[in-house]
């Protein structure tokens, strides 16, 4: 197999880590596959070196200087590498088959990386390459960095770029867990996990693999996560399955919506809970939900509207919490899902914008981690549609 493996800071936060990173890099290579390796800064200390950093700096000057701990990594890694009889050269900005290149914005210059990638990986069959996860190169030559999760998105984006088989995640946890094990007791390991699924929880605190990394995730590239105790780089941790896309769809079939309204009720404990515990019990699903101080809407299939009615009618008769329950029918839902959704500043505005300019009444927008979803009349669901296509 062809491998990229990326090597977190813990990872490589001491020489004892060191060596076991270089061990289990050895045992794939004397096994016959071909492994390249992504490097991260030892420990702590690009924070360190940003925190020193306590003056005015243009910004090419400070992005050599956070560069410092990658490129000690990919020395001292290559080094214990060349220790154990293994081949192994280190790749730094500068250097003359350096592979991740900016464009004069500072974003990834896709055709440019992805011919210098390949010409890596053609070389990876007598040498183990060993990269700086993070920086990239300008079109001028100078230091560029990736932000931050930089190292993961590297490697990712390399294992697209090179044709690789897999890409492993070396980290100081063993896989996803089905919770944070210094909050919660049993946490255990989840075997596989869906790209869509880990996006969500990445941009809400999990600290496992950069949102932004995942964006290069397509259906043919294996991406795992293993704990860097566990010394073999092509079994155990998470399999994170599928990939991200970039769509825009219109639901085929017509909502209803569903508002109870109660005072205060966003400060009545139990009270989300128990209407929407009502509709599930009768076998009515819930397509969505949106709350105010005072309301909780419902969307749910048209055809099911006067039944739901009913019974949230009943819960509002039984409950003096509750005042009273409308409908409104058809709407539909165009929702927007991206990879790079979450990294565009002022995205809601540009895609809410086009709707109120063709005068179409936006009922309802309703935003996750990685999606935007546009409740708009029935009968401006095809022009939603297409406005909306417009922009992606």
């Amino acid at each position: 197999m062809r491998v990229v493996a990326k090597f977190g800071g813990t990872s490589l936060g001491s020489g004892d880590r060191i060596n076991r990173a270089a061990d289990s890099i050895a045992a794939a290579v004397e096994d016959g596959h071909e492994i390249a390796v992504v490097a991260s800064a030892m420990g702590s200390t690009t924070d360190d070196l940003l925190d020193d950093i306590t003056f005015e700096t243009a910004e090419e000057d400070r992005a050599q200087i956070v560069s410092m701990g990658e490129r000690t990594s990919v020395r001292m890694l290559k080094a214990a590498l060349s220790s154990r009889g293994i081949g192994a050269c280190f790749l730094e900005p500068g250097s003359e088959n350096w592979p991740v290149i900016t464009d004069e914005y500072g974003e990834v210059d896709v055709e440019e990386t992805k011919s210098r990638a390949l010409e890596v990986a053609d070389e990876m069959d007598e040498t183990v390459p060993v990269i700086t996860g993070f920086l990239a190169e300008g079109p001028d030559g100078s230091v560029t960095t990736l932000g931050r999760g930089g190292s993961d998105t590297t490697a990712v984006m390399l294992g697209k770029y090179m044709d690789a088989d897999e890409v492993v995640i070396v980290t100081d946890v063993e896989g996803v867990m089905t919770g944070d094990p210094h909050v919660v007791e049993g946490a255990r390991n989840v075997g596989e996990i869906s790209v869509d699924e880990l996006r969500n929880l990445s941009f809400r605190g999990a600290e496992v693999v950069a949102p932004s990394a995942l964006s290069y995730k397509d259906g043919t590239l294996d991406v795992r996560v293993v704990h860097y105790q566990h010394g073999d780089l092509l079994s155990g941790g998470t399999s994170i399955e599928g990939e991200f896309k970039n769509l825009v769809d219109l639901r085929e079939r017509p909502l209803a919506c569903l508002t109870v309204a109660g005072r205060a009720i966003r400060n009545q404990p139990g009270i989300f809970n128990h209407l929407s515990e009502a509709l599930s019990e009768s076998d009515v699903n819930i397509d969505a939900v949106a709350s105010g101080m005072d309301t909780v809407t419902f969307y749910i299939d048209e055809e099911e509207a006067e039944r739901a009615e009913n019974i949230l009618h009943r819960e509002v008769i039984a409950r003096d919490e509750l005042s009273s329950v409308t409908v409104d029918s058809p709407v539909a839902v165009v929702r927007v899902t991206g990879g790079e959704l979450p990294n565009q500043p002022g995205i809601v505005s540009e895609i809410v914008n086009p709707l109120a300019e063709e005068r179409i009444h936006l009922n309802d927008i309703i935003t996750s981690a990685t999606s935007v979803a546009l409740f708009v009349d029935w009968d401006d669901r095809e022009k939603t549609l297409e406005l909306t296509q417009d922009l992606f």
